[in-house]
């Protein structure tokens, strides 16, 4: 039998396709004893019994074949919060963060109903929900997978000022008596069917559905930027994740649209990656 810290040295040593071989190891490790990376740190001299060893090599044989950390672990961090993924979502990243920022920072009535279009994990939705109570959250998405794995997050999380619908954009709403939102807010599939980057090791086990857009990446951008204004009250606010390059498209789309005081923020690698709109009725 070996101990945690040698079988992390052992993990570190070969995980060569990994940007943070380290903290692979310690995630993988911590998922099979069931305890954090602290107590792993503290605890090093503890000993695997044959039966973790063995899932531990699994886990990394899998890892060391490019999936995606979170997707061997079930979770991921986004906002400060435990989120579950699972192979119906993309992982959520950490400029989609951006998007909450830019959020948090508009003036919306106290009650503020929010729409969150192609929710995936939730992640967006349940980040907001967890900085304002008082506002209502409405996520829609395609996949059955997806809402199933947002409504698991919510309740994990105790948020109970959400809901998740299935469906396509706004579809879902289209039978209801649709109330107007203070926000409409989305990370839509924005990626080029030929974009070489869908070809790395981790983005190839995410659902293409969820990154993939007609029109060179920007079809769903243009239908959510067409649709929005039914949808938004007067003085409403729409806020679209986006490529780093479709900054200028998109604020065209939204110009087109009726929009007004548009504006493009950078994400943290400091490319333009978020775009709002206020809309007037």
């Amino acid at each position: 039998m070996i101990n945690w810290w040698q079988w992390l040295k052992h993990a570190t040593s070969i995980l060569t396709n990994s940007d943070s071989p380290r903290l692979d190891a310690e995630l993988l490790l911590g998922q099979i004893v069931s305890t954090s990376r602290a107590h792993i740190l503290a605890f090093g001299n503890n000993l695997l019994n044959d039966n973790q060893y063995k899932q531990l090599e699994n886990l990394l044989e899998r890892r060391l074949r490019g999936e995606p950390i979170a997707y061997i672990i079930g979770e991921w961090e986004f906002w400060s919060l435990p989120i579950r993924v699972s192979p119906d979502t993309i992982i959520p990243r950490p400029d989609t963060e951006c998007l909450v920022e830019q959020a948090l920072g508009l003036l919306l009535p106290i009650h503020a109903k929010v729409l969150d279009l192609g929710t995936g994990t939730g992640a967006i939705t349940l980040a907001l929900a967890s900085e304002r109570p008082s506002w209502q959250f409405t996520g829609v998405d395609n996949h059955p997978g997806a809402v199933e794995l947002a409504d698991i997050n919510a309740a994990r999380l105790g948020l109970n000022n959400v809901r998740f619908l299935c469906g396509s954009w706004f579809e879902p709403l289209q039978s209801q008596v649709t109330p107007r939102y203070s926000l409409i807010i989305s990370n839509p599939p924005y990626v080029d069917a030929n974009d070489p980057h869908l070809n790395n090791l981790g983005v190839c086990f995410e659902p293409k559905s969820a990154l993939v857009a007609d029109c060179n990446g920007i079809a769903d951008l243009a239908a959510i930027c067409c649709q929005a204004s039914t949808y938004l009250q007067h003085k409403g606010w729409i806020i679209l994740e986006h490529g780093w390059l479709q900054g200028k498209e998109v604020r065209t789309l939204l110009m087109k649209a009726g929009f007004i005081h548009i504006v493009t923020t950078h994400d943290y690698s400091n490319h333009e990656r978020v775009t709002m709109g206020q809309w007037l009725s």
